[in-house]
């Protein structure tokens, strides 16, 4: 099949013909359904990516045909993530590493004493970088999580107008939860920060490869994301919007490409004068086929249409949501009630069962890729499960949650414009046969881990 043919189920992705090894006998076909943490890579993608592997060269000041050639495609990779987003014409789109490598440059970035408020919905890498050592951020407000979108609005308005002088604050939001896909509102959320002179960033993980996200559209004035949830290999991510503060920020690292001049001071040392344009945040050789294999993944969405991949993704959660109701004792998880909007990102406990345990059962006994924990999101966890502090250890397999109890963990089902509506199918199945019969095979706790007491080896590649 052509990599760039959509086919009347789901976008081409790596891995649809992996077999998983069986604890009861046999293989089956893998189900992947775990996009929320890593999503697979579009074929497109690793085509264009193999396609330019033979060109690969140096960036930046290079006379030679590849590196001119790389540095071209590292620069027209940029464009595209920028027409992706649509982005203003004075944004900078700058490449890290992940979400988490945005923020924490962001927040290295931030003026002193700016103030920032965070819910504490959010997932670790919006949650934390602000009172990391190396932040400039004066002080965080973590504000609890909302019942709905109009609480999470008026929490934020009321939260900013008792701030006390005009320094500079920062807010930063998801636009969908990793923990229950629900869809936040960010335009909303973005006015009433502007409204108080606060500045928004929007951790963009979860909704970019679902949505189309537009930064002049929403007014946000960042948006961060990882390639690896949106079709692309691991190793790449953006920060895109807006430069001031990038560029009055001393690099995020320092060393070559960050570096415009470099003269040796009188009384030793050096006298530096640094980039003014994103490369001042991206000191070093850059990761060309990270970007590039970014700039893919934004070109195939965008070919393959976010109107058909949006209204598909709709009809595949409302087919899960209507799965998990019909079976005892499950419980989805939302902060915003059922009719809420959401991406194809599902959290759920079941009654008389550790998360662990469940997750391994699906995955030993029916080939089928699913996320159980706390999904790097611990307070959110907490506040949805109803639990304010205690053990985030694991239950011991098989042992399950008593009655009454709730299990600090839970299973997350995730999937996107990859998916065939066959493992979706199957994931239920496999949940309805596990949750009414049981397991049918012996489990054991390993490292905080449920593992099947005795299993097979993973076929030869």
């Amino acid at each position: 099949m052509s990599a760039s043919t959509l086919t009347p189920a789901c976008l081409p992705v790596l891995g649809r013909e992996v077999r998983a090894p069986l604890v009861t006998g046999g293989d089956v076909e893998y189900a992947a359904l775990d996009y929320a943490a890593s999503a697979p890579a579009l074929q497109r993608v690793w085509d264009d990516v193999a396609a330019y592997a033979p060109y690969y060269g140096s960036v930046h000041r290079g006379a030679g045909y590849l590196s001119q050639l790389s540095t071209e495609l590292f620069e027209s990779s940029r464009a595209t993530v920028a027409d992706f987003l649509g982005c203003r014409p004075d944004d900078q789109v700058v490449f890290t590493r992940s979400t988490t490598d945005s923020l924490n440059l962001l927040a290295s970035a931030l003026p002193p004493g700016t103030e920032v408020y965070v819910f504490e919905t959010e997932h670790h890498a919006a949650l934390l970088p602000w009172q990391h050592d190396g932040s400039a951020a004066g002080r965080v407000t973590v504000l609890a999580a909302p019942a709905g979108p109009g609480q999470a609005v008026a929490a934020l308005d009321s939260a900013l107008a008792a701030r006390v002088g005009d320094g500079p604050a920062l807010v930063c939001v998801t636009g969908a939860s990793n923990v229950t896909g629900e869809l936040w509102p960010v335009r909303e959320l973005t006015a009433a920060a502007h409204r108080h002179g606060a500045r928004l960033v929007l951790d963009a993980a979860q909704l970019a490869p679902h949505h189309p996200v537009d930064v002049a559209d929403l007014d946000v004035d960042w948006v961060a994301f990882s390639g690896h949830k949106l079709y692309a290999p691991f190793g790449a991510g953006v920060l895109a919007g807006r430069a001031d503060w990038l560029r009055a920020a001393p690099p995020y690292l320092a060393g070559g490409g960050a570096s415009r001049r470099v003269l040796r001071a009188e009384g030793g040392g050096v006298d530096v004068e640094w980039q003014t344009t994103a490369a001042r945040h991206e000191a070093g050789s850059p990761n060309v086929i990270g970007a590039y294999a970014i700039a893919s993944a934004c070109k195939a969405l965008t070919e393959a249409g976010f109107d058909a991949l949006v209204a598909r993704e709709r009809a595949l959660v409302a087919r899960v949501l209507a799965g998990l109701a019909e079976l005892p004792g499950v419980r989805v998880l939302s902060l915003f009630g059922a009719d809420a909007a959401r991406v194809g990102v599902i959290s759920f406990v079941v009654d008389g069962w550790s998360s662990s345990h469940l997750a391994a059962a699906l995955s030993a006994e029916h080939g089928i890729g699913v996320r159980d924990g706390l999904f790097c999101a611990h307070p959110l966890l907490r506040a949805l499960l109803g639990e304010t502090g205690g053990s985030a250890e694991y239950a011991e397999c098989g042992g399950g949650a008593g009655d009454g109890e709730r299990p600090l963990n839970a299973v997350r089902v995730s999937f996107g414009a990859g998916t065939p509506d066959e493992h979706v199918d199957r994931f239920l199945a496999a949940l309805g046969s596990l949750v009414r019969d049981g397991a049918r095979w012996s489990y054991r706790t390993v490292d905080g881990r449920c593992v099947p007491a005795s299993g097979v080896a993973p076929a030869a590649a």
